[in-house]
């Protein structure tokens, strides 16, 4: 059986956000196991699992993102929405687009320190939509 929900995010600056809260709170109560899949519908943000304690790692983050794709760029053609838009492709890209995730006696099973993080790569990226997908 599968369960399906659709959600749209709050805005959120560029960095990358927990928002492993939000999800829980969409899709309620688990089964006692299965996987839970959350899906972005967007090209320039992206979905991924790291550390949920220490929020200076999230800005570390941001900091090696944008050192590893950079702005501006000469060789960049897709240029129309503005200079951030190509390298939030790029990180979009390299980050993925879901995360799948263990579902244990009804709960998530993440790692003590694991969260589920928005990858907002663009300055103005609006709200993002996910669709969270519950198979058990």
């Amino acid at each position: 059986m599968v369960i399906q929900k659709e959600i749209t995010l709050p805005e959120f600056n560029r960095g990358f956000h927990l928002i492993t809260h939000l999800v829980k709170d969409a899709i309620g109560p688990l089964p006692e196991t299965g996987m839970l899949n959350v899906f972005i519908q967007h090209t320039s943000a992206g979905l991924t699992i790291n550390e949920n304690a220490d929020p200076t790692v999230r800005v570390d983050f941001e900091s090696s993102f944008n050192q590893l794709v950079r702005e501006n760029e000469p060789y960049y053609r897709h240029t129309m929405e503005g200079s951030d838009d190509m390298p939030a492709h790029i990180k979009s890209s390299l980050v993925g687009s879901s995360v799948t995730i263990p579902i244990t006696n009804g709960r998530l099973n993440l790692g003590t320190w694991q969260g589920i993080y928005l990858c907002e790569f663009r300055n103005r990226g609006g709200r993002r939509r996910l669709i969270i997908s519950v198979y058990h």
